[in-house]
This record gives C-alpha cells, sequence and structure tokens, in this order.
C-alpha cells in the first residue's frame, strides 16, 4: 500500500508532499479552495482513474523522498516567516503581473472581442478577481499579518483572536477567487487557442493559466496550513 491513499484530504496531501500539486494541476484537481476534500471525492467528480491518480502520487513520492529537493517545510516554519514569504512571493506576484494581465485581457477584447465573443466574459471575471485580490490581499497585510507578527513577538492573545476572527472570511474570499478560476477555464475551453488567435492572445491565455496555478500554491498555503496553525495556537 502506498504512503497516500484517497480516503486523504487534499490539502492534507499537498503540505505533506508540496510536489504532489504539479499531477493535481495536470488532472484539474482544485487542491486550494477544495483542499478540505477527500482525494476520492475529487476524482469521483472529474470522473478519474482512482489507481491512476495514486500510482501517480506515490510513485512521485517515493522518488523524492530521498532527495535533497524538499523546499522549506511550512507547517515549522515561523508564522512570521511564513507571511513574508507569501507577501514577498505570492502577493508580489500579483502586484506585478495582474497590471499585465488586464492590459493583454482588454486588448484581445478589442482585437478579437467580435468574432470571439467568450473574451468578453474573461475581460469581466479576469477583473472581477483583479479587484477582489487586491482588496483581499490589503486586508491581509493590514490586519491579519500585523497581528500575527505581534502575537509572535509578545504572544498577545488578543492579537491571536484578531488574526483568527479573519479567517473564516478571508477563506469565504479565496472560494470565490477559486469560482472565478474554474469559470476562466470553461469560458476559455481550457485556454484553447482559436486558430485565428494572434500571439497576444496566446499569452494572454499562458498567462491566465500561470496565475491560476500561482493563486492555487497561494491560497494552499493560506487555507491548509497558516490558518489551520492559527487554530491550532488557540487551543
Amino acid at each position: 500500500m502506498g504512503t497516500f491513499h484517497s480516503s486523504q484530504k487534499l490539502g492534507e496531501i499537498v503540505t505533506k508532499f508540496p510536489k504532489v500539486a504539479d499531477i493535481f494541476k495536470e488532472y484539474k484537481i482544485d487542491f486550494c479552495c477544495g483542499g478540505d476534500r477527500p482525494l476520492l471525492t475529487a476524482i469521483k467528480e472529474q470522473g478519474l482513474n482512482e489507481p491512476e491518480i495514486l500510482d501517480k502520487i506515490n510513485n512521485l513520492y517515493e522518488k523524492f523522498k530521498n532527495t535533497q529537493i524538499e523546499g522549506r517545510d511550512w507547517t515549522k516554519a515561523p508564522l512570521g516567516e511564513l507571511v513574508d514569504h507569501i507577501i514577498n512571493v505570492h502577493h508580489a506576484y500579483l502586484n506585478a503581473e495582474l497590471p499585465r494581465i488586464s492590459e493583454l485581457t482588454s486588448k484581445i477584447l478589442r482585437v478579437h472581442g467580435e468574432h470571439h465573443p467568450e473574451l468578453s466574459m474573461v475581460h469581466k471575471l479576469f477583473h472581477t478577481m483583479k479587484m477582489d485580490f487586491e482588496a483581499h490581499t490589503i486586508k491581509e497585510e493590514t490586519v491579519q499579518y500585523p497581528a500575527i507578527k505581534e502575537y509572535e513577538k509578545n504572544k498577545a492573545e488578543e492579537a491571536l483572536h484578531k488574526a483568527i476572527k479573519l479567517n473564516e472570511e478571508l477563506s469565504d474570499e479565496h472560494t470565490s477567487v477559486g469560482n472565478i478560476l474554474k469559470e476562466l477555464r470553461e469560458v476559455t475551453n481550457d485556454y484553447k487557442v482559436p486558430d485565428d488567435g494572434c500571439n497576444t492572445y496566446r499569452l494572454t491565455y499562458a498567462k491566465l493559466q500561470e496565475l491560476e496555478a500561482e493563486t492555487f500554491e497561494h491560497i494552499h498555503l493560506e487555507n491548509n496550513i497558516l490558518f489551520p496553525r492559527l487554530m491550532e495556537l488557540d487551543k
């Protein structure tokens, strides 16, 4: 029997073995917003082959478990280091890329919108997500993360409760973003560029897919690691 099995929750599997995110992305399995579901539930929803998925996961784990390629274990790192990582890597990515993708979605809508009416929905969905992300990250950086660092420095229970109070609200916002990403995939037919699509069209869809992958990693760190660790401290 392999290390991982289908009754385990998606978030638990990715937390224990982050490299498995590559497999989940390949099969379009949502491990961030849907991270509290058992793997089997996701497999059934997607109509996937359970033995095939488990074999891939466990074979990949066997390949990597004895190597030195493991990244930072965010389940054990200081919380202040974790939130700094989220800001410096994931929030920095959003700050840099959201304006660029905004320009791209607007450009292809102007050039190709007449013959590809779905681009109007792509434009709308992306800009809704952009606005949500901007408000969301500000809330994290000005309220929750400072409270976490205050607790870590002074062990002030009030600061911990302030951080925890936002967990549910932030998690709901993650779910909203995840739903938009799913809708974008549907509207674009899995980001399939039409035959008359130009290089900018291809770049836009590539950037949107990159944003999706980055967001999965970002939300995973918060939903499946940061928030549960905060709750554990309150016990």
